[in-house]
């Protein structure tokens, strides 16, 4: 059936353009957040390529990573699955074959497609791996890969003209184009750039571009604009590193090493479209830039990820299409959008449908009435340790949930409730505030029913069934504490 898909639309290319299924690049950097380019607001960094693809393209404004974490990320954009689903996350465990059969990269390939793969691929499959046989073309690597082009063994022969490994990916991007159109046969490439992923290491022909830059700090940077949120959030080293990885004290340094990173993303992102335009396939190739999850960058005297907060949670997604009317138009879109929708996005392009175990939607309709469609709500999921850091939230509208549940003798369960409309950096919350009491209900509401598809839906195994009690809203912690090892006092 999905193969037959592919051969009509093949066949149907000889008489109809509209036919004819279109290339798919999917890019995606690791840790970036929104505040990183200039075309989501920031005039003080350089982003030109990625400024050009939204301005040909549809910039997302309230796209989300549903796990703010590389490995859960990486699990749902291949799958379309919320993490419960996919059983995959550090400290968790691998994803199952049967699970990766159904991912976009797999049924790609069976319908037809030659499909790529490089960078830091990131999650693990039960007998594959890292899947290196899983694609036509491969460059990936195992872990968090290396900054050091020749330490990536399947990007070695880049090594001499690019050492360092960002702008090795879009010589491996212009290979696969070149190479997909000798077999005349349309293609998947996706890259996964370990930039701007810790440890720091930009590459040094970019030092010029940031050298002793000044940069304006967010409106709620600063250990004074987190007072009011959980202390459970406070627990995990996101709290510590925003001292730890020089936030407070060299703010201006750490930022122009950040920038400095993406510069490089920026760079190979050209690489790739100057290649689609050399080669002429521009107007039949889609283009999807994304990253698998933010990065606080001292917002609220926070840093790194993981948490449901805006800066580690909402990304950047630019869309380019160049079959639609609304390219090249500067259109964005601010309906409710994660990262469990480019799976079936993808499905989509390739004339395949979604299978029934996804949780995302395409985002197709969107290209063409950015005004209607997207999530009424999504998931916002932290299983990563310790205990007092892990929680779901719930973005419905403008609203944003969050429900604490972990309690000691230092804490209680806390819930939080923000209105990013009117709140969009986090300041306020609305929990005990008599106006938004219904509002605080509903969103309580939309938390419970996530919670029961959790428990109809979740994997059996990796450690998944425990937070059906855990994040149970109304259940004492006496409860909870029979799942839970005591340790001093404290359940974690």
């Amino acid at each position: 059936m999905r193969l037959s898909l592919l051969i009509l639309a093949l066949i149907g290319s000889l008489v109809g353009h509209e036919l004819v299924p279109p290339n798919i690049i999917f890019l995606m950097a690791d840790d970036q957040n929104t505040l990183s380019m200039g075309c989501y607001g920031n005039p003080e960094v350089e982003t030109p390529n990625m400024d050009r693809l939204a301005n040909d393209g549809m910039i997302f404004d309230r796209h989300y990573d549903t796990t703010a974490i590389c490995m859960g990320s990486r699990a749902n954009v291949f799958t379309g699955m919320y993490e419960y689903k996919t059983g995959c996350n550090f400290v968790h465990g691998d994803m199952s074959n049967q699970i990766w059969s159904k991912s976009y990269p797999a049924r790609l390939r069976e319908a037809g497609y030659l499909t790529a793969f490089a960078g830091k691929f990131g999650i693990v499959v039960d007998g594959k791996g890292i899947c290196e046989d899983e694609f036509d073309f491969y460059g990936g690597a195992k872990g968090q890969t290396n900054y050091a082009t020749s330490k990536n063994f399947s990007m070695k022969r880049f090594a001499k003209k690019y050492p360092h490994s960002t702008l090795s990916y879009g010589a491996f991007g212009k290979e696969v184009i070149r190479k997909s159109l000798e077999k005349k046969k349309p293609f998947c490439l996706s890259i996964s750039f370990k930039a701007p992923h810790r440890p720091t290491t930009p590459d040094p022909r970019f030092d010029h571009v940031y050298q002793g830059k000044k940069f304006t700090k967010p409106a709620n940077y600063g250990r004074r604009y987190g007072e009011h949120l959980s202390p459970q959030s406070k627990q995990g080293r996101q709290f510590e590193r925003f001292e730890s990885w020089g936030y407070d004290k060299n703010y201006d340094e750490v930022m122009a090493t950040y920038y400095q990173q993406i510069y490089a993303i920026d760079f190979a992102l050209g690489m790739i479209r100057d290649e689609l335009k050399s080669q002429k396939i521009v107007e039949n190739t889609v283009i999807i830039y994304t990253s698998d999850n933010g990065f606080i960058c001292g917002s609220h005297g926070y840093g790194s990820k993981v948490l449901p907060m805006e800066e580690s949670s909402r990304v950047p997604l630019i869309i380019f299409d160049p079959r639609v009317e609304s390219s090249g138009k500067k259109v964005r879109c601010d309906r409710l959008t994660g990262n469990i929708d480019f799976a079936p996005t993808i499905l989509e392009l390739a004339g395949l449908e979604a299978t029934e175990n996804m949780d995302g939607r395409s985002l197709l309709p969107l290209l063409e009435n950015p005004r209607e469609g997207g999530h009424g709500s999504l998931a916002l999921i932290n299983t990563f340790p310790p205990a007092p850091t892990t929680c779901m939230s719930i973005v419905s509208g403008p609203f944003k949930y969050t429900y604490w549940w972990f309690e000691n003798n230092e804490m209680k369960p806390t819930e939080e409730l923000f209105n990013l409309k009117n709140d969009p950096l986090e300041l306020t919350n609305l929990v005990q505030v008599p106006e938004h009491k219904k509002k605080l209900g509903m969103m309580r509401k939309n938390y419970d029913v996530q919670l029961k598809h959790w428990k109809k839906e979740a994997v059996k195994g990796n450690g998944y069934q425990k937070y059906i009690t855990l994040f149970d809203r109304h259940l004492e912690v006496a409860e909870k504490a029979k799942i839970l090892p005591s340790k001093k006092g404290e359940r974690n």
